[in-house]
């Protein structure tokens, strides 16, 4: 039996109760209003599912986004190599439904499922998610705003290189020294 992960579920279900979930909606909604108004003034970026900040009862605290002429999978890769940011990309398990949000014909499929049969995985298509947590704070959507800015303008320390068979990006020149100068942690 999983005797840590049903303790650790406990003390989660206790803290969730302290804290209070309408206290927890009350921040995410929050927080998805600050990030979807500072998103907005970012004209490369385009939001799936309602973009205004005034109507919250539409949405989650999750924002499903992509970057114009920008790999999914890249914009994850420099969020989290340089700005440490973790974000989910892909179709989330829900590829139907994000091959038609993304406009993608039967026939494109056709082809990006054959390249993926061939173990190539470097165009499937799919979109970066952002989602936040009880944890999270405006500081953080700062942090996270500042780096959509930088990707935007090519304003990124790596060299970004696909590898074909799984889809991911990775910095070609990753160094923990060029990351540490750059941060100055």
């Amino acid at each position: 039996p999983n005797v840590i992960g049903a303790i650790a579920l406990a003390a989660s279900m206790r803290k969730l109760s302290q804290i209070g979930m309408g206290t927890i909606a009350a921040h995410e909604a929050e927080l998805t209003a600050y990030t979807l108004s500072k998103m907005n003034q970012i004209p490369e970026i385009k939001i799936y599912g309602s973009n205004d900040p005034h109507r919250l009862a539409d949405r989650l605290g999750v924002i499903t986004f992509e970057i114009d002429g920008l790999p999914h999978g890249k914009v994850a890769a420099i969020l989290s190599f340089e700005g440490g940011i973790a974000v989910r990309d892909g179709c989330f398990c829900a590829h139907p439904y994000v091959l038609e949000l993304l406009g993608i014909s039967q026939d494109e499929f056709a082809v990006y499922k054959q390249e993926a049969i061939a173990h190539n995985r470097s165009r499937l298509p799919g979109m970066v998610r952002a989602s936040f947590g009880c944890y999270n704070t405006i500081e953080e959507v700062d942090q996270f705003i500042e780096m959509l800015n930088r990707i935007v303008s090519g304003d990124f320390i790596g060299d970004y290189v696909v590898n074909h068979s799984n889809g991911s990006y990775t910095p070609q020149n990753f160094s923990n020294q060029i990351f540490n100068n750059y941060f100055r942690f």
